[in-house]
């Protein structure tokens, strides 16, 4: 998220140095919160207050979105821990069956010969009234031992078997229960920064609030900005993404969203992808290494630019140094300068 008031930049070298202006803009105003909101001097000039409190939830907004990333991280570990289990569980059962069924075959079988097998072989030869039918039945017999033997062998491999998916599934359980609780603890986190910067804005005089509000929306860039020159998308795919990328715009951020109606930003960039029958990871940070990286200076349509050194923010680059992001809640969808925020990587699906 970030500061984003920033006035466009006319190309990618005017973005990529506006860039270094930016890093040191938002480390003075880091400074400055920290100094208005904890320890400000009796005799601060009642003025300076309004600009520490834009700042620190300029911070609070950037805090919220790394949290929103990595709650995504978890819920997208969840929803695949679930599909395993799920798995699992069906293989447990059909395991559980198929013993069942050969424990039946057995016990059958081992009631025919002891119902048969009731008296010595060898008085039973000497009083049969045919021996060589006897001799018979006994050779069937001796192999149908042999078959019993193997298939009590093949039960207890499946048995083995049948205990090590258990014991997985329980493991697959277990840490099911543990990327739920931290969904919902990134889930919490978040949820108290946006209540914090809310709060935090509307302390401010109702002329601060709204000029606030206007530079949020990025000067009221609202519209499509200039691309005329914006060069020509890397791919079909790209083209397609960029296409749905722009749709999108004026649609409002929403935390842990990926469309169609709300989108925070790594869920714009995938959805769009998707659009173009491309998919890509949940979060922000695994999208940056979805493609191959080539330096800023080289950026087409289609390719997604990640922010800061923990890559928590992207966009999609459209072209003549613009792009297309969620910002952050309450800055719809929109177009801003690419050098908006410090770019640290450039990545072409």
């Amino acid at each position: 998220m970030g500061s984003h008031r920033r006035p466009a930049q006319s190309g990618l070298d005017q973005s990529a140095r506006g860039s270094t202006v930016y890093v040191l803009s938002a480390l003075s105003a880091v400074a400055t919160a920290a100094t208005g909101l904890t320890a400000a001097p009796a005799g601060a000039a009642p003025q300076d207050r309004p600009s520490g409190t834009r700042a620190e939830v300029d911070r609070l907004f950037e805090q919220a979105e790394q949290a929103t990333e990595a709650f995504n991280k978890a819920d997208e570990r969840a929803d695949k821990l679930r599909g395993e289990l799920a798995d699992l569980q069906d293989s447990v059962a059909r395991g559980q069956e198929r013993i069942n069924t050969m424990r039946g075959a057995l016990g059958s079988l081992a009631g025919a010969q002891y119902r048969s097998g009731g008296i010595d072989p060898a008085l039973a030869l000497l009083l049969s009234s045919d021996p060589d039918g006897y001799l018979d039945k006994a050779s069937v017999l001796n192999r149908v031992t042999a078959r019993q033997a193997g298939e009590l062998t093949e039960l207890q491999r499946a048995q083995r078997d049948l205990s090590q998916e258990r014991a997985e599934a329980t493991r697959k359980l277990v840490d099911l229960e543990r990327s739920r609780k931290a969904v919902a603890r990134h889930k919490r986190t978040v949820e108290d920064k946006l209540a914090k910067a809310r709060r935090l804005l509307n302390s401010l005089p109702a002329s601060q609030r709204e000029a606030y509000e206007r530079a949020s929306r990025g000067g009221g860039r609202d519209g499509i900005p200039d691309l005329s020159g914006a060069g020509v998308p890397s791919s079909g795919r790209a083209a397609a993404a960029v296409a749905a990328a722009m749709s999108a715009v004026g649609k409002p951020y929403v935390w842990g969203a990926n469309g169609p109606s709300g989108f925070d930003c790594s869920g714009l960039m995938q959805w769009s992808y998707a659009r173009a029958g491309v998919g890509l990871p949940r979060t922000s940070q695994a999208q940056r290494f979805a493609g191959r990286q080539v330096p800023l200076s080289e950026a087409r349509p289609g390719d997604l630019v990640a922010y800061r050194s923990d890559a928590s923010h992207i966009g999609m680059y459209v072209g003549n140094g613009q792009v297309i992001h969620a910002p952050y809640p309450g800055a719809p969808v929109r177009y801003d300068p690419v050098g908006m925020m410090p770019v640290s990587s450039v990545t072409r699906v």
